[in-house]
């Protein structure tokens, strides 16, 4: 018999004995063995449910903000964030909703939920949620949302910081060029007509005009308008800054008031000589005729979006190109599924997104997921530069948590992010952290939208 024939024969006979039986069961065990092993087994995704949403309301951060938790009846919670300056109750309207539904069926829940929400704050609770929601999903499968998302298309976040204005322009200017130094590759500076409005000769607005009026009428109804001399002025800001921090490094500009569209126009004219990256939000949104007149008529980017609830508002916005940019705050948008949905749709029009953002670290780390997993990204906002104890809200992340400018992008499970008990309770906007809710368990309405 050759050699290979005998071989054949002796294993067919081995392999039809016990001990092949035997040796083959330990192999199958040691590899399944050796497989799970990293598992995550504190959570079944299949048999995940909501069990409770709580919340601590942290202020100071720069802003007040709700961070609310989604407890399940396995070991893991999910963490999200009311938006800044909006009703925890945007979010706890929401709990009855929630309870028993397994929270990996994001995007099913989500369409559950996202007529409780609206443009502005309102849309802060279904947008928090939704961030909870994919905190649990990520910790349950042992992945980061973004790779969730489709993967990543960058390792680190690119920070564009705010800067407060300062009527000293030689302040103003050293200000911005601090920022800078700090490393800051992405500048933005406010620019109200509130910089010149105490000079003679430099605003015309009607006598006896109230705050509360100012708060409640949109731009081109409150008759205020910038003189010749008032744009000249409000130019010099950006001139001083300019010389500061130098042309090379993109500056944005935010909150000039609420003034009439032709004198948006005067301003945004006298303003192209200094490159600017953007003008946001120079009248309102809902306006896009008037804003695309403004778009189409000045030499510098216009920009807008931040209070912009769902996707469809910012189809309109793209394809119509009403705004060289757009900038959702993913705590007004939807959430991180509903921005992404919002980048990629404006890339297929070929308009860049920034991303608004002013909240704690939370919020933060939901939107440095989303950004990372979406390609057409010029930057994210940070608020909270000159906060000392805002990167101690957090655990589980690299501190600083925005380093020169940049926020790596954490590869733990889910946001990637957990809080830091103690520093949270010290900066509490009202008391209690996470106390029950059961006010909250019952729905008192029927939420169906046809007969």
């Amino acid at each position: 018999m050759k050699p290979q024939t005998a071989n054949r024969t002796g294993r067919r006979a081995f392999l039809k004995s016990g001990a092949a039986a035997a040796i083959a069961g330990f192999w199958a065990n040691d590899t399944l063995a050796a497989a799970t092993q990293f598992v995550n087994t504190n959570s079944r995704p299949s048999d995940l449910k909501i069990t409770d949403l709580r919340v601590a309301v942290v202020t100071g951060a720069p802003f007040t903000s709700a961070i609310i938790r989604l407890d399940t009846n396995q070991d893991i919670y999910g963490l999200g964030e009311v938006r800044d300056g909006a009703s925890k109750n945007y979010a706890l309207m929401l709990k009855s909703r929630l309870l028993g539904e397994n929270p990996c069926n994001v995007d099913k829940i989500f369409r559950k939920i996202k007529q409780f929400g609206f443009h502005g704050r309102q849309g802060g609770g279904v947008s928090g949620v939704e961030m909870a929601l994919w905190d649990l999903a990520g910790k349950a499968y042992g992945v980061p949302v973004y790779q969730m998302l489709g993967g990543k298309f960058r390792d680190s976040i690119r920070i564009y910081t705010d800067t407060t204005e300062s009527k000293d322009i030689k302040e103003y200017a050293r200000r911005m060029k601090e920022r800078m130094d700090r490393g800051f590759t992405f500048l933005k500076m406010d620019l109200g007509y509130q910089l010149v409005q105490d000079t003679a000769g430099t605003v015309s607005q009607p006598k006896g005009l109230t705050s509360q009026e100012l708060e409640r009428t949109p731009h081109m109804f409150t008759s205020i308008e910038l003189t010749d001399k008032g744009i000249a002025m409000m130019a010099d800001y950006v001139a001083a800054v300019r010389e500061a921090v130098g042309m090379e490094i993109p500056l944005a500009a935010d909150h000039f008031g609420h003034i009439g569209v032709n004198y948006c126009i005067r301003l945004g004219r006298a303003l192209e000589k200094y490159n600017m990256a953007w003008l946001e939000d120079m009248i309102p949104w809902q306006y896009s005729e008037l804003l695309k007149k403004i778009t189409d008529t000045i030499a510098v980017p216009t920009l807008t979006g931040e209070d912009i609830y769902l996707k469809e508002s910012f189809l309109e916005l793209c394809r119509n190109h009403v705004v060289a940019k757009i900038q959702p705050d993913l705590a007004t948008a939807g959430g991180i599924l509903e921005t992404k949905k919002i980048g990629d749709l404006a890339q297929e029009y070929g308009v860049p997104m920034a991303m608004h953002f002013a909240g704690t670290p939370v919020s933060m780390m939901a939107n440095v997921q989303c950004a990372a997993a979406t390609q057409n990204l010029i930057a994210l906002e940070y608020h909270s530069t000159d906060v000392p104890w805002w990167d101690d809200l957090a655990e589980g992340v690299d501190k600083p948590i925005v380093n020169r400018g940049f926020v790596k992008v954490p590869e733990r499970p889910g946001l990637g992010i957990s809080l830091n008990e103690k520093t949270v309770k010290q900066h509490l906007g009202e008391p209690g952290f996470f106390e029950p809710t059961r006010q909250w368990d019952k729905a008192r309405s029927n939420d169906r939208l046809w007969s």
